[in-house]
């Protein structure tokens, strides 16, 4: 129970509001000039309290708002690159809706509503759905285990179907389109790793050299990175390196001799060490300005007058961003915030971070590549691991050794990867042609030979089971086969 303590002191009688809080703790809800101040204040920290106990219908009251950015939304555990998702997802379609609403007041209807307001303002079927299944259903979740709701307003309530389209897979040929046209040695190693390995971006990019057995040609995948905004990130930077990889479980492979032989050039070629990254950004010296010829030393600005390059006046009246008067630009302004004559803003922090951003790589090598290649639909990055598992499956390879290869928990997931590129219902194809080329569509008399062919072998097979099983159990008795 909170109370007033009346104080005396050289500013005259003030009056401190106590209260204790959910531990049993003294606390002080402030001091004030009246006690009915001091009264009010106490009584509404122990408001407060209450709200945080199982039970209290008073906790219901409290609007979505609050509750979300108060007390589910910090202490909900999630990976960081998540809560980044999950961040943008509520401020854009999630408390702009239901933020002033009581938590009490928020009912089934409410989020159907809430549905068809989303599509009206044009929100895709995917976006709707992740607010609602990920996000939604969490909050209420969590508030109905923790007793602040009775029962759960987004359970049961339905999302327009997210057709699943079919993947277009990157043939060996496109594959090698693109390769030709990547703008460096270094960048066309990393993408044919990636199409060799069929590694997620953020387990490629952190791969350090003392990941890959030269000898065996053992791949160990065991960390991931991932890109955030600063203001997620729990250090403030860019990249967040996670000590285990999506799933959250190690494996190995191996990689084919090939590749091996040309990581291992890369890394001779570039003297890494075994902490290193095979794939990093590097830092380019700043290109030395080279003298100017006296005939191009002065040039003619737009306003008629002739100015000199690499002058600040050539620079601010000449209008000239030359690379020479850029330069001369810098120097002064630098020189005089040296000497404090300026107020600069708060000069840019520059990440030094090696990992490479997935934007660049876009930016700089792989759209590029791509609009060079011409393939009429546009791959994105992740398809390199797409067209890995295609091209395994494709060859023959067993579905659980692709599973564990890509790191799937489940093998329904790689089963989507079957007959997924152009050539995979040849088979099919073959086999219907054979019989429609019969004038009664009836089996020919070369089908008719593979069939007793077949049965023959079937007969064969028994036999020698029949064998082994006696051979392993002489007492038992004998079985004539089939």
């Amino acid at each position: 129970m909170g109370f007033t303590r009346k104080r005396k002191g050289p500013e005259g009688t003030r009056y401190q509001a106590l209260y204790d809080d959910a531990r049993g703790v003294r606390q002080t809800a402030g001091t004030f000039g009246t006690r009915k101040e001091a009264d009010r204040a106490w009584q509404r920290a122990e408001s407060r309290i209450a709200e945080g106990k199982a039970g209290d219908p008073r906790r219901a009251r409290q609007t979505f708002r609050t509750y979300v950015e108060e007390r589910w939304f910090p202490n909900h555990r999630i990976e960081a690159s998540t809560r980044q998702d999950y961040a943008y997802a509520l401020g854009a379609h999630v408390i702009p809706y239901f933020g002033d609403m009581k938590l009490q007041d928020i009912t089934s209807e409410t989020v159907r509503e809430w549905i068809t307001h989303l599509k009206k303002q044009g929100a895709s079927a995917y976006s709707i759905k992740y607010c609602k299944t990920a996000i939604l259903n969490a909050i209420f979740t969590t508030a109905v285990n923790d007793g602040v709701l009775v029962y759960h307003p987004s359970r049961g309530v339905k999302t327009d179907p997210v057709p699943e389209k079919p993947r277009q897979i990157i043939t060996a040929e496109q594959f090698a389109r693109i390769y030709e046209a990547l703008p460096d040695a270094t960048a066309k190693l990393l993408v044919e790793t990636d199409i060799e390995s069929g590694l997620r971006w953020g387990e490629l990019t952190e791969l350090r050299v003392k990941d890959l057995d030269f000898a065996t040609g053992i791949l160990t995948v065991s960390r991931s990175v991932v890109e955030l905004v600063p203001k997620f990130h729990p250090e403030g930077r860019r990249f967040l390196v996670k000590d285990y990889p999506k799933g959250k479980r190690w494996r190995r492979f191996k990689l084919s001799p090939q590749i091996v032989t040309k990581l291992k050039a890369h890394v001779e070629a570039n003297n890494l060490t075994p902490d290193d990254l095979f794939f990093s950004r590097r830092r380019d010296e700043p290109p030395k300005l080279e003298l100017l010829d006296p005939d191009t030393l002065t040039f003619k600005a737009p306003n008629g007058r002739t100015y000199t390059h690499g002058t600040t006046t050539g620079y601010n009246i000449g209008k000239c961003k030359c690379r020479h008067c850029r330069a001369a630009y810098a120097a002064y302004r630098a020189k005089r915030r040296a000497q404090g004559k300026d107020n600069p803003r708060n000069p840019r922090v520059i990440d030094d971070d090696p990992h490479i951003s997935a934007n660049w790589f876009r930016t700089h090598c792989g759209h590029p590549a791509r609009a060079a290649a011409d393939l009429g639909w546009s791959p994105r990055i992740h398809d390199l691991r797409h067209a890995h598992a295609s091209w395994l499956l494709a060859g023959g390879a067993d579905l659980q050794v692709v599973k564990e290869r890509l790191g799937h928990r489940k093998i329904s997931t790689t089963e989507r990867y079957l007959h997924t590129l152009p050539t995979a219902d040849e088979t099919a194809l073959e086999a219907l042609a054979k019989i429609r080329t019969t004038p009664t569509g009836l089996p020919t008399p070369d089908t008719e030979t593979e069939l007793a062919e077949a049965k023959a072998k079937i007969v064969k097979l028994r036999a020698v089971i029949a064998e082994q099983l006696i051979a392993q159990n002489p007492t038992s008795p004998r079985v004539r086969p089939a």
